[in-house]
């Protein structure tokens, strides 16, 4: 893990190169403690800065920018290419020689021994890099293929500028970029910001599996060309004729291997190294190969709330005596979360919404503490259907599709007429007959996100629903609107295909947006090395293969992975229904946040900002306040904006 920076100036740029990218790396030393680096190219007005976090091949060997052996190729990269070791013997039987061990070197020889293009179909990890192609004058920006490694970049004044993260590219002009009403728009919507878009106008993110690729003309004009060279769009249709034809066992088999290989490869570490363990199937899993592939007790990490109602550490807890780790449990109490609230716009450096993301950087805190290194779980939910809105899909939408929408629209308007409380305490008797880990937190609030569904008119405005925040934010936005994306694309017939197109818009969407940016900024804050196994691609394109029957069985999602889990962990120690990273986020703000968050949202200030509609907001924060709705996950986007634009602008 590292930060990476540059420029290519252009025409009109009147500072020295080296010294704009050595600025921008400056801001991205928390990515990279452990050394910086600087290569120019005068000639050509370029400059690739470097921040590494050294995790393989401690030695000057491994320092940054690289340079190719023949000179061709220079190198900032940030991330970890895993099958590096199998890549150089390769490469050594081809003739290569290498003077360290660090898998930068392996990139640049395959690069030059294969291309570009056919060294990225070989690499199996997580990675982020600019490359510069001295023969052809050629600059690439390089993205792994579910987007881990964060990469913005945009064009100022002729010169293309690149960087991990908005805070780089924020030292290259006096004055604030313009925030562009349209990313604040599908904020609100999803609670962060979609590929390619961010905040600023004039300022992308390279997308998962993309390459774009500039040359300049005669004149000195950029020109882009982009690449997609691999998609999990691609990845399921062309999966879906191979189907896999084995028997539920030859696919646990198989299944089995792969997830050995994906954990193994990400042991790889000349630093110390443990994992996250929240007690789930995914970490559970995980740890559960961890701990069979090491001679030693695998080092765990989980936090805890005093508040019973949001404490799950009892789980991980179980879990790691079982497998015999060597665990570490942290319990937070309210002050402690609470002050890692005015961090959040630092950390994030683009508006974020997810309220797990607190919760998230205090257990990375924690594990730096004893490693450098952490694996985590995340990745199963997406590729194995273990989301609640899959199983949602599959039991609402053939009910609501045979059901007159009239009918529809009347059930869910008397619903929507009373607000959770009451709904609550109406539904609170009945959820009293069923088993207690049965019963939801919130029954009101699932019963109104039921109602909202039923008003759907199809099965892409029912996703739609199921993974929005604000139901209309260009009624919110002032001058917002929202672009088409990849949500609109049209639905496909049957309850199989579209629970996996489900899964599929939520590798392009929410994945890469939302969970690898609540990972990748919380865990970099404290200068962490996250490492995900369960997103190797080999397991998503596995997963594309298997049947719907071997993800989802007797309503629950992830079967073939509980099955395999089942052989290492006793089922009772991970059979339970699925929760998220939550925090008692209704509780703070009615409470220790409600003064915080009233200054923020004040009348005065909303109108002197111009961005957001001031009756709307001020009604949305007078229904929460009198408990009428649930409205803290959608208060909370608009809170984030605000204070991100505090600590920014």
């Amino acid at each position: 893990m590292c930060g990476i920076a540059g420029i290519w100036a252009g025409p009109d740029t009147r500072e020295d190169p080296g010294r704009i990218a050595k600025r921008m790396s400056d801001a991205l030393r928390h990515r990279g403690p452990d050394g910086e680096g600087i290569w120019t190219c005068p000639s050509q007005q370029l400059a690739l800065g470097h921040r590494r976090l050294a995790i393989v091949d401690l030695s000057e060997a491994g320092h940054q920018p690289m340079v190719s052996a023949s000179g061709r190729f220079v190198i900032t990269y940030n991330g970890e290419v895993y099958n590096f070791r199998r890549l150089q013997g390769e490469l050594s039987a081809l003739g290569h020689r290498f003077r360290g061990h660090s898998d930068t070197e392996v990139i640049l020889a395959a690069i030059e021994q294969w291309g570009l293009d056919a060294a990225l179909a070989r690499f199996i990890g997580m990675f982020a890099f600019a490359l510069w192609d001295g023969h052809h004058e050629q600059f690439h920006l390089v993205r792994d293929r579910v987007g881990k490694k964060p990469l913005y970049y945009g064009e100022f004044q002729g010169a293309l500028a690149f960087a991990s993260e908005l805070k780089a590219l924020r030292t290259l002009c006096d004055r604030p970029f313009e925030v562009d009403r349209a990313a604040l728009t599908q904020f609100l919507r999803f609670q962060y910001v979609p590929s390619p878009r961010s905040i600023y106008e004039g300022v992308s993110k390279v997308a998962p599996g993309e390459r774009i690729s500039y040359r300049r003309t005669a004149s000195g004009t950029l020109v882009q060309e982009k690449l997609r060279y691999w998609s999990p769009l691609e990845v399921f249709a062309a999966n879906s004729e191979s189907e896999f034809r084995g028997t539920r066992a030859d696919a646990e088999h198989e299944l089995e291997a792969l997830l050995e290989d994906a954990v193994g490869l990400r042991m790889i570490s000349d630093v110390p190294l443990g994992a996250f363990l929240s007690g789930g199937i995914d970490s559970s899993l995980v740890v559960a190969f961890m701990q069979r592939l090491s001679k030693a007790p695998v080092r765990t990490f989980s936090i805890g709330f005093s508040s019973e109602a949001f404490d799950e550490s009892r789980h991980a807890a179980s879990v790691a005596e079982h497998l015999r780790t060597q665990h570490v449990e942290l319990v937070v109490d309210g002050r402690m979360a609470l002050d890692v609230v005015p961090q959040l716009p630092h950390m994030y450096d683009e508006p974020f919404g997810d309220s797990s993301q607190i919760p998230t950087f205090l257990v990375a805190k924690l594990a730096r503490e004893h490693v450098t290194v952490a694996l985590s779980g995340d990745g199963g939910d997406e590729l194995f259907w273990g989301y609640n809105r899959y199983l949602w899909w599959r039991e609402l939408w053939p009910v609501l599709a045979k059901t007159p929408f009239a009918l529809r629209r009347f059930v869910a308007q008397w619903v929507l007429r009373h607000d959770s409380q009451q709904l609550d305490a109406w539904l609170g008797a009945a959820t009293c007959l069923l088993p207690r880990a049965r019963r939801p937190k919130a029954p009101g609030m699932l019963a109104r996100k039921a109602a909202e569904t039923m008003l759907a008119n199809g099965p892409e405005a029912l996703y739609l629903r199921l993974v929005s925040h604000w139901r209309e934010p260009e009624a919110i936005v002032i001058g917002g609107s929202e672009p088409e994306t990849v949500l609109n694309a049209q639905w496909p017939r049957g309850t199989d295909a579209g629970t996996a197109h489900m899964s599929v818009l939520d590798m392009l969407t929410y994945l890469p947006d939302d969970i690898l940016v609540k990972v990748d900024r919380a865990t970099m804050a404290t200068s962490l090395e996250s490492r995900c196994p369960l997103l190797d691609h080999r397991l998503l394109e596995f997963a594309a293969r298997l049947p719907a029957q071997f993800k989802i069985s007797d309503g629950k999602g992830k079967a073939i992975l509980r099955s395999i889990l089942y052989r290492h962990v006793p089922q009772n120690l991970v059979d339970r229904p699925k929760t998220g990273f939550g925090i008692p986020l209704a509780e703070w703000l009615r409470g220790p946040l409600r003064d915080w968050a009233e200054s923020l949202l004040s009348e005065q200030r909303l109108r002197d900002e111009g961005y957001f509609e001031v009756e709307a907001v001020r009604h949305a924060w007078s229904r929460f306040q009198s408990r009428r709705e649930d409205l803290h996950y959608q208060l909370w986007t608009l809170l984030m904006f605000q204070s991100w634009r505090d600590a920014w602008h």
